[in-house]
């Protein structure tokens, strides 16, 4: 073998050694990528383990003590004064009462502000205008719930001198307000994710412009929007300071707006203030709520979910 062989051959196992070793580093380096990866991956579902375990088994010891159905369908709520009452009907009716009120408000104008952003503001009037509305996601609740207090219900009472200072119709006004970003934001990605080419066809089959947007664009888009609806529903049953401020705690069994009422956060608020003792039965209350109200969450978002899938697909 000649000398210039024996250095291309040299040559060509440096190479391979290299390229060998290269590889080896970027399989490794590609692995602990993916370790890290999973472990990511793993915390919410670790942590939406953790909470369910918090809650639930905090829950099971409540309910070894108050029968599930008095719970679920007593009529007078009263943890904290003897004689102890544990239905929590009134705190569910309250919520349902804001969460309802609240989407009467949140709807038409979320979908209204989605409508127009999709189908008739200019690109330019898009860019300023969406980021304004979704600014409103973006004040913490605390304020609307001030909001709610010394604006919104001045107005009411003024209107209905019969309100009382605290009452379920403010607290839905605020919470209305502050879900519209998310209806308005998830409908017009819904409506903006129509093909182009189903309202040229009905263009072109002589619609106009509100026959398009109306038989269209919104039946197409529904699931979306669907979802968009339930999601805000979702928030407004977990939704805490608005309701805390300005809508009382008084657990009342009503389906006036205009009285004051009790929902099922704001109840875990003024027990979660350190004066209950740790380890009683009114402490344990914190969790059966809390396991309620995260069983009502799941459902709703879980409903989302299943809307989303079954349809809308272009």
């Amino acid at each position: 073998m000649t000398e210039d062989s024996r250095a291309v051959e040299i040559s060509n196992v440096a190479n391979v050694t290299m390229h060998g070793g290269a590889h080896a580093w970027r399989r490794r380096r590609e692995s602990v990528i993916y370790a890290l990866l999973v472990l990511l991956s793993l915390i919410p579902i670790l942590t939406t383990f953790g909470i369910i375990y918090v809650l639930f088994s905090q829950a099971f010891a409540f309910f070894m003590e108050v029968p599930i159905m008095e719970f679920l369908m007593g009529t007078k709520w009263s943890p904290l004064l003897i004689p102890r009452s544990f239905g929590v009907l009134p705190l569910l009716v309250g919520t349902l009462l804001v969460t309802v009120a609240g989407m009467f408000i949140a709807v038409p104008v979320g979908l209204g502000s989605a409508i127009f952003l999709s189908e008739y503001a200019s690109p330019r009037a898009r860019r300023w205008l969406k980021p304004l509305i979704e600014i409103l996601a973006g004040i913490p609740t605390v304020v609307y719930g001030y909001l709610a207090l010394l604006f919104i219900t001045p107005i009411i009472r003024s209107i209905f001198p019969q309100a009382n200072a605290f009452n379920a119709l403010s607290a839905a006004i605020a919470v209305g307000i502050m879900i519209v970003p998310m209806i308005a934001s998830l409908s017009e990605d819904a409506l903006a994710a129509v093909p182009s080419s189903l309202r040229e066809a009905a263009y072109a089959l002589g619609a106009n412009k509100y026959e398009v947007i109306t038989k269209v664009v919104v039946p197409t888009a529904s699931s979306g929007i669907a979802a968009s609806f339930v999601l805000g529903i979702s928030r407004a049953i977990g939704e805490t300071m608005i309701v805390t401020l300005a809508a009382g705690a008084t657990p009342n069994l009503t389906l006036n707006p205009l009285e004051s009422i009790q929902t099922v956060t704001a109840f875990i608020v003024q027990i979660s203030l350190g004066e209950t003792p740790w380890g009683s039965l009114a402490y344990k209350t914190i969790f059966a709520t809390g396991a309620l109200l995260f069983v009502l969450t799941m459902l709703m978002n879980l409903l989302a979910v299943r809307i989303t899938k079954s349809k809308g697909r272009f």
